[in-house]
């Protein structure tokens, strides 16, 4: 039996095997997701891999209420906690409580991340390390904590980096930083955990559709909006765009990529939007205070705000 979805013809039947093998790919399962609010990238990734099976554990600043009632009422097994990835002993007291719930990790996803655009003789060196802290460091802590929990053979680490941790962008240095060491990591990191049979990846999106970005767009000029425009030749992302790619890498099918940095949106020869973002999101900090997933002083959230 055929039928058509977009013009395109497709067999009924393997569609059906299609989405029965993806609802299974994370059954037994257990995933480890850091920062996540009700909204964004981090909300999109436990949503789909509740959907394709796993139970979910979501660590959290503020507590994602909506989300975990929608797990409530789809009956998805899951723990939820706050967690400071910049402190180690709330970092030890989350996987110790996931290790209690659930008895082992499988997938450990990195997606808490702050950002504080600004140009670099304006940086503190407060403004610096926050963002080292949580973007790097605050993942490092994450990875040494679980890796001796994580399932041998098969466990998987996906960190969320960015396309700025591929290349610059004006008031960016210290995220840029962030998470190009992020990647830089993840690379090494694949080489220690191949003898176990485990992986190490990452993804590194361009621009994406949240609720923080649009804020951001509103104050860009038409010159600034073709500038992202021209960032973005097949168009900005959704927090689903990431999360599809995050459930590719983190399943069997992807047991054969390991070290890898996948661009998302975005290939080095695109440009990046310059000092229009910077103005902008400065402007959008001024009119909106923020909210966070970690705390921060004077930074913005970045799983719930733009510049992945």
């Amino acid at each position: 039996m055929w039928f058509y979805v977009d013009g395109y013809k497709v067999c009924a039947q393997l569609a059906d095997r299609r989405a029965t093998i993806m609802a299974e790919r994370f059954d037994d399962k257990v995933a480890l997701i850091t920062g996540v609010g009700d909204k964004g990238i981090g909300s999109a990734i436990a949503e789909r891999l509740a959907s394709e099976g796993a139970a979910v554990a979501v660590l959290w600043w503020e507590r994602p209420n909506r989300l975990l009632n929608r797990f409530d009422k789809r009956e998805v097994p899951h723990f939820d906690l706050r967690c400071d990835v910049t402190n180690q002993a709330s970092v030890t007291a989350a996987i110790d409580a996931c290790m209690a719930e659930f008895g082992q990790i499988d997938v450990l996803v990195n997606n808490a991340g702050v950002d504080s655009p600004q140009h670099t003789e304006e940086m503190t060196d407060d403004d610096w390390q926050r963002q080292l802290d949580v973007n790097l460091t605050g993942s490092m802590r994450m990875i040494r904590s679980t890796l001796p929990y994580l399932s041998e053979p098969g466990g998987v680490v996906v960190n969320i980096a960015s396309a700025l941790g591929l290349a610059g962008c004006a008031g960016y240095s210290a995220y840029s930083a962030s998470k190009a060491g992020l990647i830089g990591m993840t690379r090494s990191l694949a080489m220690e955990l191949a003898p176990r049979r485990q992986r190490a990846v990452c993804v590194a999106p361009a621009l994406v559709h949240t609720p923080m970005m649009h804020r951001h767009l509103d104050s860009l000029t038409t010159e600034m909006i073709e500038q992202v425009h021209a960032a973005h030749p097949i168009g900005m992302g959704t927090v689903h765009d990431v999360a599809n790619a995050v459930a590719f890498l983190a399943s069997d099918e992807a047991s054969w990529i390991t070290g890898t940095a996948l661009p998302l949106g975005w290939v080095e020869g695109f440009s990046l939007p310059a000092d229009g973002l910077i103005q902008a999101q400065v402007a959008s900090q001024s009119r909106h205070k923020p909210t966070s997933e970690e705390p921060r002083p004077t930074t913005t959230t970045v799983p719930e705000a733009s510049v992945q």
